[in-house]
């Protein structure tokens, strides 16, 4: 259960990305969102993801160096056809044409389909914030395989459909919010597994419809749960207009078909605060508010009170100077890669 420093792993991904047809600047944008993912605490996001683009790459699911074609185009208005290109590099390149559309007209929109997997969500609104706009983005797999119930229902109609929304301002963290509207994120499971964890009650069904700790069940017949325990409903709205915005939106469609590869549709908006109000007052009003959330005491059980988005980059902190774990399911499947790819010497895994 090797530690790694974050550079070695971001070149390690890359490298092995160019080994299955990835260009470099592919390669780079990849590496760097799934690293990035890692830092910032969410595993499910990061390295552990590398194996399966190459294996989607292998199977012609994703395509390296594919078109980015737009289909329509109007002055606040974008959609794209990825053609099954890297989903981070598709949706970087359609949110940089946002926040400029975005500049200039004050709103912009874009949607995006036939990419594949675009990681963490946050990456693409924190681009917007860090420009000083207002982000936001939702995605949905499309009609590949589903796997959250609608509340009250125990066969899966969902994906976990993701939505994040992030803010300018002053803070020395970018403040968002992202998060799934199923109870768990279907790649904090598939870490689970890796690791040999055991899992909350609440997660996730089992095949008979009862809740399990296993996180192997998932797979075995069975299903992840909306966001809101008892009051799941919430999460259940939430994620049908996730689904709409994503899948209905972008031209996916709904449903479910196995058959299908994995499909990122996503939506995605810039907002320029100027158009609205004064930006610096807002920014300097956002960070105020933020320093007044955190000056509520700490509940108890709790040390500090965080801002949406403080937590992860206090970890990104932490974890440029300690390293990342890496569990040894994925740092073999990354050293079997490299021997594939007779990169194992370059790469200098022990």
């Amino acid at each position: 259960m090797p530690t790694v420093q974050a550079d070695r792993l971001t070149f390690i991904a890359a490298e092995l990305l160019k080994g299955v047809g990835a260009s470099e600047e592919e390669a780079e944008i990849i590496s760097r969102h799934s690293i990035g993912a890692n830092l910032a605490g969410h595993d499910s996001h990061g390295i552990i993801q590398i194996p399966t683009y190459i294996d989607r790459a292998k199977r012609g699911h994703i395509v390296p160096g594919a078109p980015f074609e737009i289909i329509k185009d109007t002055p606040t208005t974008t959609v794209v056809d990825g053609h099954w290109g890297f989903g981070y590099v598709v949706s970087e390149r359609l949110m940089n044409m946002t926040i400029e559309k975005a500049k200039i007209s004050g709103v912009a929109a874009a949607t995006v389909f036939r990419q594949s997997h675009v990681g963490r969500v946050a990456d693409y609104p924190i681009m917007a914030a860090e420009n000083g706009l207002i982000g936001m983005m939702t995605a949905d797999s499309g009609r590949s395989s589903k796997s959250v119930v609608p509340f009250g229902g125990r066969e899966p109609r969902l994906g976990t459909n993701p939505i994040c929304i992030a803010m300018p301002s002053n803070l020395e963290a970018t403040m968002f919010i992202d998060m799934a509207t199923s109870a768990v994120a279907a790649g904090k499971l598939g870490v689970a597994v890796a690791r040999g964890y055991d899992i909350p009650e609440g997660w996730i069904l089992d095949k008979d419809g009862n809740q399990t700790t296993d996180p192997n069940d998932l797979r075995s017949g069975g299903a992840i749960l909306p966001l809101g325990g008892p009051e799941g409903h919430k999460g259940y709205g939430l994620s049908v207009m996730v689904e709409i915005l994503s899948g209905i939106l972008t031209g996916l469609g709904f449903g479910h078909d196995p058959s299908g590869r994995h499909n990122d549709g996503c939506f995605m908006a810039a907002f320029d605060v100027g158009a609205f109000r004064d930006a610096d007052e807002f920014k300097a009003e956002v960070t105020e508010f933020a320093q007044y959330l955190k000056s509520s005491p700490p509940a108890s059980g709790f040390d500090e009170v965080f801002y949406p988005g403080e937590l992860e980059h206090k970890r990104e902190q932490q974890l440029l100077a300690e390293g990342i774990f890496v569990e040894d399911a994925t740092w073999d499947s990354l050293k079997q890669l490299a021997e594939e790819f007779g990169l194992s010497g370059s790469l200098q895994f022990e």
